[in-house]
């Protein structure tokens, strides 16, 4: 009697708990604080386990399931009514839970609620059998962050892990938080900060000494004839490298500071057949005159998504131009780009082209500002399109193709 008690009484303690952290986690994503946030959502994932343990603690006793009502102290009942509430409420819980046989090593794996089934079907995970030995693998009373393929691309979980036993037999409950949109929106500011202290910084530095420069060229003519034929024409020289050299940096740091001046995304309602046709005739007659193909798909046609359409467009012509270069030495060059609904109602946009794709070595730094892999490259379009498409609330990665060629998956 005791010992239920204790269980009850931890279980609601424990879900109180929980609900709070969510909460907590759902205000501070809205009030884009992402770091307080992925804190919330590792509080929540370390009180579902105890959670998880009361409850099956209490189905275990007999006495909580067939004694008769009468039998049954009004306190008792109603702690155990909380507890099944509880245990209602985490089938909803933004956890993937899973039950682990075996108290150690691989076991067989079992999706507990909601969100570890949407993680394990088909449009999400790649390889649910390898997700459940990675997840098998993790030691027990230890968090840690693993990472496995999605249809969207790559992506990074906190796992925890946990021992019990159910009916004598030892058993691991498993708790999975996605958190890659939560450290790609941290990751995002991080860069936006320096990169908006580098450019500032360096265009304080940079302006005067192009107004200087091009100030002593001029001033120079007027002294020309009381210098020696050779020393002005040196000088004349170096006065004219400096100034074309820092008013190129100052051209070239300006693009930059354009990734922490992005402009706040003000959605509307916009059919993507349309959006499609307007990027059509921006980049078709390019590709045309390459002797290239680029085609647009949408399915079905009445397709439709709230989105600033002006960000939305820029993002897919510096995808299309990535592709352009990427298929700069192919026979027949081709890009393509769909849009259809998956499951869960999620739109996606994939951008594929027939170029030599992304090495695997270099896939994690290809969103990095200033990283290019380009002789003339400025290491700012796949950045810009990262940042256009989260502050419009979706997410972009890139996908390996089963062919050759790149993919780069748009998902809302």
């Amino acid at each position: 009697m005791a010992s239920e008690r204790r269980a009850a009484l931890t279980a609601t303690l424990s879900g109180a708990g929980l609900l709070v952290c969510v909460f907590g986690a759902g205000m501070l994503a809205q009030a884009d604080w992402p770091r307080p946030a992925v804190l919330c959502c590792i509080g929540a994932v370390a009180l579902a386990l105890p959670l998880f343990r009361s409850l099956r603690a209490l189905h275990a006793t007999p006495a909580a399931m067939t004694e008769p009502a009468p039998a049954l102290t009004a306190d008792r009942q109603r702690l155990i009514d909380n507890a099944l509430a509880l245990e209602a409420r985490l089938e909803h819980a933004p956890i993937a839970l899973f039950l682990i046989d075996g108290a150690h090593g691989e076991g067989a794996a079992t999706p507990m609620n909601a969100n570890a089934r949407k993680l394990v079907a088909p449009g999400r995970a790649v390889d649910p059998a390898g997700l459940y030995r990675e997840l098998a693998a993790q030691p027990v009373d230890q968090r840690g962050m693993i990472g496995f393929d999605t249809e969207r691309g790559a992506e990074r979980a906190l796992a925890a892990v946990s021992a019990l036993s159910l009916h004598g037999k030892p058993q691991r409950l498993a708790a999975l938080m996605p958190v890659e949109s939560e450290l790609e929106a941290e990751a995002l500011h991080a860069w936006r900060q320096l990169v908006h202290v580098l450019t500032h910084e360096i265009m304080n530095s940079l302006t005067p000494v192009a107004s200087l420069s091009r100030t002593a060229h001029d001033m120079l003519d007027e002294f020309r004839v009381s210098l020696p034929a050779d020393a002005a024409s040196d000088l004349a020289t170096a006065l004219d490298a400096i100034s074309r050299r820092s008013g190129s940096l100052v051209d070239f740091v300006g693009s930059y500071r354009s990734l922490s001046n992005v402009p706040e995304a003000r959605p509307e309602r916009v059919r993507v057949a349309d959006l499609f046709d307007r990027v059509a005739a921006l980049v078709a007659p390019g590709w045309r005159a390459r002797g290239g193909e680029v085609g647009f798909e949408v399915e079905p046609p009445s397709l439709e998504l709230i989105v600033d359409q002006g960000q939305l467009e820029q993002a897919l012509i510096n995808l299309i131009k990535n592709a352009a270069d990427a298929t700069a030495q192919a026979a027949a060059p081709r890009v393509t780009v769909s849009a259809r609904l998956v499951r869960g109602a999620r739109l996606r946009i994939e951008v594929a082209d027939n170029g030599p794709g992304v090495p695997n070595d270099l896939i994690g730094s290809i969103f990095t500002p200033f990283f290019t892999t380009k002789k003339h490259g400025s290491g700012i379009g796949l950045a810009m399109v990262r940042q256009l498409v989260h502050g419009n609330g979706g997410t972009v990665r890139y996908a390996k193709s089963v062919g050759a060629g790149a993919r780069f998956v748009i998902a809302f």
